[in-house]
């Protein structure tokens, strides 16, 4: 067990895939990424909320941060050998029905990932959207940040732009995500939800006219 425990420090799990696939989508793709903001990635647990635009938004955080819990839908749990490796990850898989009991498991886990030294990454949309499309925002994350009493670092990002949410082929150019300043906890939750929402947008507005 020492000896498993060590390697896992080490070799978090989902890293050495992730920069296999960055390295691929790099030499076959020409899809290159910067990162901005880097002092804003804590070395204690957080709360990481970002903008979903790509797949490539599900691979860059196991590369930047150790050993990241996502809050991701159920059904994905469901797909062969990849559902299994995310069980074996602890990823925090929710249900989505927008029931009551659905969010109180979901910060149950948030509190036991947290306490096991791992920041949380979730994408308070829930789905892909297209770049500069009306966002729609999910209690979730308010639920989160009103429970856990943790700093929320908004991520912002221009993935969409390269790596498109329904489009086959890739076109060739750098992506950029940039860390932004971490909102503290005890804010209104109102006040939050707006503060995050017009936070990651204006940054990944920004960042689609690079």
């Amino acid at each position: 067990m020492l000896v498993y425990a060590g390697i896992h420090h080490l070799f978090p799990p989902g890293a050495p895939w992730a920069n296999g696939v960055l390295f691929l989508a790099r030499i076959i793709c020409g899809i290159r990424y910067e990162v901005r903001g880097r002092e804003h990635i804590s070395d204690k647990p957080v709360i990481y909320a970002s903008k979903h635009q790509s797949a490539w938004d599900t691979v860059i955080f196991l590369t930047l941060l150790h050993h990241p819990a996502y809050v991701l839908k159920r059904s994905l749990l469901r797909i062969p050998l990849w559902g299994w490796y995310l069980w074996r990850m602890k990823m925090i898989a929710i249900d989505r029905s927008g029931k009551a009991s659905s969010l109180k498991q979901m910060v149950k886990d948030c509190k036991a990932a947290l306490a096991d030294n791992r920041s949380i990454v979730i994408y308070p949309e829930g789905t892909r959207t297209r770049p500069g499309a009306t966002p729609h925002y999910h209690p979730g994350i308010i639920a989160m940040y009103s429970q856990l009493a943790v700093p929320v670092v908004p991520v912002a990002l221009n993935s969409g732009l390269l790596w498109g949410r329904d489009a086959f082929l890739k076109r060739p150019g750098t992506i950029t995500i940039e860390f932004l300043p971490p909102i503290p906890p005890g804010m209104d939750k109102k006040q939050f939800a707006n503060q995050l929402e017009n936070t990651i947008e204006s940054a990944s507005n920004r960042l689609l006219t690079l």
